[in-house]
C-alpha cells in the first residue's frame, strides 16, 4: 500500500495483525500436513512420530516421548533427517537465544528492531517481510555483498533495494560478542571497515547458514559415513556407504531447496524399480522470494570465470520489459550467458518481477538443449515477461 496513489488508490491507517499473519500460516502448514499424513494412509504405510538413531545396520530405535522405545528393523533404509539454522560460535551468541526462521515464522508482534545475522537467502527474505510490516532492520552480513554466492551485480541490485527499503545493511561485518536476549533487548557488537559497531536491537534473527541434522544419529552403528561437515557421504545414486541404505535432501549435502529433495527422491525410487537415474550435471533452478524475486538457473559469470569457461553475455535492464511497466515494478535486470564457441545457453540470472517464470521459461530450452536464436526468435504473448527474452537476446554478439 505504499504505492497505493500510484495506482488511484486513497487509503488510511494501515496496521499489521502479527497474530492474523501467523495465524494464516499455521493454517496453511497444517494443511499441508493434512495432505502428506494422507498419503501415507492412502498407501498403506505406518508412520510413527518420534526421535530416531541407528542402532545397528538397518537398525533404528524410536524414541516416541514417554512411551516405550521401539525397534524397528528394514530391509532398506531411506535419511532425509533434513538440517537446521546454524548459531555460529560468538561469544554470547548462544545465551542470547536468537531466533531462526522457525521462530520468526511464529511471532504475534513486529519487532521493535530486528537484527538479522547472515544476508542469504532467509536472512533477506525474512528482513524484508518484517520491514515491510513496521519493523526497523539491521542485516549483519560478513561477506563483502549480499547474496554472496551471486554475481557482484546481483549483490549490488539487492544492496540497493534493501537500502530503498529502510534497511540498514552492515557489510564485511565480524560479530565479535552479543549481549542480552532477543526478544528483551540485545547489542551486537560487530568489527566493521569503517571501526567497532554496536548495533541495539529488541530482537535477534540467526540466518547463517545450516547444519546438518545428523549429529547423534548413530551414523557408525550402521556403517553410513558422514564428511567432514556432517553431511551424509553420498555417491551420485545417492547410496550411502551401507549396504541398502540411501541418503536425500539437504542432510545429503544435495542443494538445500525443497524441489531437490523431491528429485531426490525420484532418482532413487525411479533406480530402485530399474532406472538408471544420477544427481551428474543436474540442472538446479532455484529462486529467493523477496520482492523482486532473484532467480537463477545453470552459471552465472562468477562461476564461469572460476570453470574458465568462456562466454558470451546478454544483459538487459528490466524497465526494457513492457510487462514491467503495465505493473509498474522496473527495477531490476536479467542476464544470459552462453557458451562463446555455440549457441547453447549455458545460464540464467534475473532479478525483477516475475523472475521465478522468466526462470522456467529459460529452464525448460536448456533441458531441450535449445540454443538461445530458439528463444529470441519466439513469439511470445504481449505483454508478458517471456516477451523480454526476444529483446534480451536480440543483439548477441556472434560466436566465434
Amino acid at each position: 500500500m505504499l504505492r497505493a496513489a500510484e495506482f488511484g488508490l486513497h487509503t488510511g491507517a494501515i496496521s499489521t495483525d502479527m497474530e492474523a499473519v501467523r495465524e494464516r500460516k499455521r493454517r496453511m502448514v497444517a494443511e499441508l500436513i493434512t495432505v502428506h499424513v494422507g498419503r501415507y494412509d492412502a498407501a498403506g504405510v505406518e508412520l510413527i512420530m518420534g526421535t530416531a538413531r541407528f542402532v545397528g545396520p538397518r537398525t533404528v530405535a524410536v524414541h516416541r516421548g514417554d512411551g516405550p522405545v521401539r525397534t524397528v528393523v528394514g530391509d532398506r533404509v531411506f535419511l532425509n533427517v533434513g538440517t537446521r539454522a546454524t548459531i555460529p560460535d560468538i561469544p554470547g551468541l548462544g545465551d542470547a537465544a536468537p531466533m531462526t526462521h522457525v521462530e520468526a515464522l511464529e511471532l504475534e508482534r513486529v519487532p521493535e528492531h530486528l537484527i538479522v545475522l547472515g544476508g542469504g537467502y532467509v536472512g533477506l527474505e525474512l528482513a524484508q517481510a518484517m520491514r515491510r510490516f513496521g519493523a526497523a532492520v539491521t542485516i549483519v552480513e560478513r561477506g563483502p555483498q549480499l547474496a554472496g554466492r551471486e554475481d557482484p551485480d546481483v549483490g549490488a541490485a539487492i544492496l540497493e533495494l534493501c537500502r530503498d527499503e529502510g534497511i540498514e545493511v552492515l557489510l564485511d561485518a565480524h560479530v565479535r560478542h552479543v549481549d542480552g536476549r532477543s526478544g528483551r533487548g540485545v547489542r551486537v557488537r560487530a568489527e566493521c571497515p569503517t571501526g567497532d559497531r554496536i548495533i541495539v536491537g529488541s530482537d535477534l534473527l540467526a540466518a547463517a547458514g545450516r547444519t546438518p541434522n545428523t549429529r547423534g544419529m548413530g551414523a557408525e552403528r550402521a556403517g553410513v559415513d558422514l564428511d567432514a561437515r556432517g553431511y551424509v557421504k553420498v555417491n551420485e545414486r545417492l547410496e550411502t556407504t551401507a549396504t541398502d541404505v540411501w541418503a536425500m535432501g539437504d542432510c545429503a549435502g544435495s542443494p538445500q531447496f525443497t524441489h531437490v529433495a523431491f528429485d531426490d527422491f525420484r532418482i532413487v525410487r525411479d533406480n530402485l524399480n530399474g532406472g538408471n537415474r544420477t544427481t551428474r550435471n543436474r540442472l538446479v533452478p532455484f529462486c529467493m522470494f523477496t520482492d523482486p524475486e532473484l532467480a537463477r538457473v545453470g552459471l552465472n559469470e562468477s562461476e564461469a570465470k572460476a570453470r574458465h569457461v568462456a562466454y558470451r553475455v546478454a544483459r538487459m535492464p528490466m524497465a526494457a520489459v513492457l510487462r514491467t511497466r503495465t505493473i509498474s515494478e522496473p527495477r531490476g535486470f536479467m542476464k544470459m550467458l552462453i557458451d562463446e564457441g555455440s549457441d547453447r545457453i549455458l545460464g540464467f540470472t534475473v532479478f525483477g518481477a516475475e523472475a521465478s517464470e522468466l526462470l522456467a521459461t529459460v529452464q525448460t530450452a536448456m533441458l531441450g538443449e535449445l540454443s538461445y536464436t530458439a528463444l529470441r526468435d519466439a513469439l511470445f504473448t504481449h505483454p508478458t515477461a517471456a516477451e523480454g527474452l526476444t529483446l534480451l537476446l536480440a543483439n548477441v554478439v556472434n560466436k566465434q
